[in-house]
């Protein structure tokens, strides 16, 4: 007795779905094109937003910057919704390890209370930027009408948030828990002379329209010149006052923004490059604003560094619009 055994193959009748295989053909895709191309709905709105007759759901017109395809604009670091989930959470696995090894130790209760004082002044009252950081990227996820631009924006705006609570928790840290310290460094971000021109800042993006001159103000001018100078420079320096134990805390937001750079950076390297009007508008968000965040950091340096130390992180702001197309700003803060 003999057996013969046959092996078929089926091929499938298509291999991707349908609004992925008209725009790269019918082959295999991605898990990352699967989840992040023309998902948005375009046609057959029933009405307008009740919010904002003028547009249409999805409307492209939100933004000044034309784009012949705004899909042109694609993450790098190739993040859809499981892909971005698995990395945030080896990120906080590593925050959460720093966070309990202080707490348990009680490292920063041990800190001199001239110390704890300036960490409440100068540091945690950034958790409001952060808040203000989720609430513009939020809006910016809300107005585009690309899947690729949206997911970017609304991760942006879920890593905000989640900074702004580790902010949070390290007043809890020092408080014991019993929120005296978010209280005071409140007080700091509503009265304190150098906290207001960073909350007017603030404030002041809150109701700007253009998606797209949001994300260069909050994305690239705001972060572009803060992140450097507290997480780095900043953070040097109350290494050097006794308080070193903290850049155990801040680890997440030195390790977020190199990663951040990758889709900001490429993001603005398209849209620039897409055509002359583009880079001349985007020129002129950058004379408007770039000041005002040079500005609005100022007090915190003279706090701490130092101008010099501000000075410096403008200087790399500037080499890295270089690499866009732009040019350093020409206006003066008001």
């Amino acid at each position: 007795m003999s057996i013969e055994i046959k092996t078929n193959s089926v091929e499938p009748i298509r291999h991707t779905y349908g609004h992925i295989a008209r725009r790269f053909g019918d082959k295999p895709a991605s898990r990352y094109q699967e989840a992040s191309y023309d998902l948005e709905a375009k046609t057959n709105f029933h009405y307008r937003p009740l919010w904002d007759s003028k547009h249409t759901l999805n409307d492209p017109t939100r933004t000044a910057v034309q784009m012949e395809d705004w899909y042109a604009v694609t993450d790098p670091r190739q993040f859809y919704y499981g892909a971005y989930v698995g990395n945030r959470a080896k990120m906080q696995e590593s925050a959460e390890t720093s966070f309990g090894f202080c707490d348990k130790r009680n490292l920063l209760t041990r800190l001199p209370e001239s110390t704890q004082k300036q960490l409440l002044r100068l540091l945690v009252p950034l958790r409001h930027v952060e808040l203000g950081a989720n609430m513009n990227n939020s809006k910016i996820a809300g107005d585009v009408n690309a899947t690729t631009v949206s997911q970017m924006h609304i991760y942006q705006a879920m890593d905000r948030l989640g900074m702004g609570q580790y902010l949070s928790r390290i007043a809890l840290m020092l408080d014991g828990s019993t929120g005296t310290g978010l209280d005071e460094s409140k007080g700091y971000w509503m009265d304190d002379e150098l906290w207001q021109p960073m909350r007017k800042l603030v404030e002041d993006t809150l109701v700007v329209d253009d998606w797209f001159e949001l994300t260069v103000i909050q994305n690239i001018l705001i972060d572009g010149l803060m992140y450097p100078l507290v997480y780095e420079k900043i953070d040097q320096w109350l290494g050097e006052n006794g308080a070193e134990d903290v850049s155990m805390l801040t680890e997440f937001m030195r390790d977020w923004y190199k990663e951040s750079l990758r889709w900001t950076n490429a993001m603005m390297k398209t849209v620039v490059g897409e055509s002359e009007a583009n880079a001349k508008l985007i020129q002129s968000w950058v004379d408007q604003w770039e000041p005002q965040a040079y500005k609005a950091l100022t007090p915190l340096a003279e706090a701490t560094i130092g101008t010099e130390a501000l000075d410096e992180t403008r200087g790399q702001l500037t080499a890295r619009l270089k690499k866009f197309g732009l040019q350093q700003s020409q206006g003066v803060a008001a």
